[in-house]
C-alpha cells in the first residue's frame, strides 16, 4: 500500500535566519505593534471588534513587516491597510463560511494544485483554468482564496511567498473574465502584499496575450517584473526536476485523484496549523511573535538532517502514475 501521509516542506538552508531590521525600520515597526497591542485596541468598522485569537496568530512579526514594506514604512498608511485587511478576512468569511466543505465543488476538478516547491522554498499553486467546471463568481473566486490560504500554511519558516504556476494548454477559452481577473487581482493586492514570489505562465495563446496587456495597468508595478511566460522552469534554474510536474518540463506525474488529494491536503494543512498555533501559544499566544519561531525556525533543519530524510513536496502520492500534491 502507498503512504499517503503528507510531508513537510524543504528544511531551512544552514544559516538561515529571520528578518533583520534597520534602527529606524525597528521604530516603526514598534509603532505599528503597539497600536495594535492596546488593550482596549478594536478592529474599526466591525461588530465585536476585539481581536480574536486567529486574529493575533496572523498579526506575526513578519505580517506587520510585509504591510511596512508595502507602504514604503509608512507607519499611518500600513496600520490602515493591516485594518482594512483585518476587515475584509472578516466579513470575506475566511474565519466562517469559506471551509474545505463549502468550496469542496470547486476542487473537484483539480483546477487549483497545490504541489511541489521551487528552488527557494516556495510551495507551488498551480492553476489549471482548462479545468473549469463551475460558473463565474462569488465562489470561483473565494476557492482561489481558500487555495491561497492553504498554500500559506505550507510556506517553512523563512518563507513569505509563493510561487503561482498558470498553465492555459488545452481549453484557454476556460479563463476568467476580465471582471473576475481584476477582483481576484485587486483582493491579492490589497489583501496579500508581499506574498508573490513568482508568477510563471505556459502556453499563452494570442488572445490571452492580448487579454494580459488589458490587465497589465492593474497589476502593482512591483509585480510585474515577477511574472514570466512560457519559462523553461528546470533549465532555467527555478525548480529541480523531481519538484515540478511533467508538462512543465519536470519529472513528476500529476494525475488528478479527487478522493485521494482532497483529504490529504486538507488534514495536512489542518495538521500544520494547529502545530504552529500550539508553539505560538506555548511562545505567549500574542501578536507579534515570529512565523520563524512558532513554524520551528532552525529546528526544522535539525530536525531533517538527524531522521536523515529528504523533506521536499507538500503532499506525495506516487501510485501507479498518480501524484498527488
Amino acid at each position: 500500500m502507498p503512504d499517503y501521509e503528507p510531508t513537510s516542506p524543504p528544511a531551512c538552508p544552514e544559516g538561515a535566519q529571520p528578518p533583520t531590521l534597520t534602527a529606524e525600520e525597528e521604530v516603526k515597526y514598534k509603532e505599528v505593534l503597539e497600536h495594535f497591542s492596546k488593550s482596549d485596541y478594536v478592529v474599526p468598522g466591525v461588530e465585536k471588534g476585539e481581536l480574536m485569537e486567529e486574529e493575533q496568530f496572523w498579526l506575526s512579526y513578519e505580517c506587520l513587516l510585509r504591510y511596512l514594506r508595502a507602504t514604503k514604512w509608512n507607519v499611518a498608511l500600513a496600520i490602515e491597510r493591516l485594518e482594512a485587511t483585518l476587515k475584509w478576512r472578516r466579513e470575506y468569511g475566511l474565519y466562517s463560511h469559506i471551509t474545505a466543505e463549502y468550496v469542496k465543488p470547486e476542487s473537484l476538478t483539480g483546477k487549483a494544485v497545490i504541489f511541489g516547491y521551487d528552488v527557494e522554498r516556495r510551495p507551488a499553486l498551480y492553476l489549471l483554468p482548462s479545468r473549469q467546471n463551475t460558473e463565474e463568481p462569488p465562489q470561483q473566486i473565494e476557492f482561489t482564496f481558500f487555495m491561497l490560504e492553504r498554500t500559506i500554511e505550507l510556506m517553512g519558516p523563512g518563507i513569505e511567498t509563493l510561487a503561482l504556476m498558470i498553465d492555459y494548454a488545452d481549453r484557454a477559452n476556460k479563463s476568467p473574465s476580465f471582471n473576475t481577473s481584476r477582483t481576484v487581482l485587486n483582493i491579492l493586492q490589497t489583501h496579500y502584499p508581499e506574498r508573490l514570489g513568482r508568477a510563471l505562465i505556459l502556453n499563452v495563446p494570442f488572445i490571452l496575450k492580448a487579454f494580459y496587456r488589458l490587465i497589465t495597468p492593474f497589476i502593482d508595478p512591483m509585480t510585474r517584473p515577477k511574472m514570466r511566460f512560457n519559462p523553461q522552469v528546470v533549465t532555467d534554474g527555478l525548480f529541480t526536476a523531481d519538484q515540478v510536474v511533467k508538462n512543465w518540463g519536470g519529472e513528476r506525474d500529476l494525475e488528478w485523484d479527487h478522493d485521494k488529494y482532497w483529504p490529504a491536503l486538507i488534514r495536512m494543512c489542518a495538521e500544520r496549523k494547529a502545530e504552529n498555533l500550539e508553539r505560538w501559544r506555548s511562545l505567549g499566544g500574542r501578536l507579534g511573535l515570529k512565523e520563524w519561531d512558532f513554524k520551528g525556525g532552525p529546528a526544522v533543519a535539525s530536525t531533517a538532517e538527524a531522521s536523515g530524510k529528504t523533506q521536499d513536496i507538500a503532499v506525495s502520492v506516487v501510485e501507479e502514475g498518480v501524484a498527488v500534491a
